[in-house]
């Protein structure tokens, strides 16, 4: 339960950083906090209490293991999360040297 209640917490400080943000590089990592949460609920989720690890050379049958599905999505997340995080960090250094700030309101040109 404790698990769930971080996620949450995790997800709702990583909202609020990215809403109140006034540089790109902070809204940036405050997206990275957002997507932190994801992977605490999947963890939270795949979790059996008593369980082992699902390697079962080692194990007597009926014997409780962890999700490894769950598991693998978890470290799907952190890479992809990598590549977005790179993504959006050199598109905030090609807007700071086009328009030389990364402030998000002062980015007249992105405005509608």
């Amino acid at each position: 339960m404790l698990a769930y209640v971080v996620a949450v917490w995790l997800l709702i400080v990583g909202l609020y950083g990215v809403l109140t943000s006034r540089h790109l590089v902070h809204m940036v990592l405050c997206l990275t906090v957002t997507q932190a949460s994801t992977y605490v609920l999947l963890v939270a989720i795949g979790y059996r209490a008593g369980g082992r690890a699902p390697v079962f050379a080692d194990l007597a049958p009926g014997t409780p293991v962890v999700d490894p599905i769950v598991q693998a999505l978890t470290l799907t997340d952190v890479v992809v999360e990598a590549t977005v995080t790179a993504v959006l960090l050199a598109l905030t250094v090609q807007v700071a040297t086009r328009f030389g700030t990364v402030d998000p309101d002062e980015l007249g040109a992105l405005r509608g």
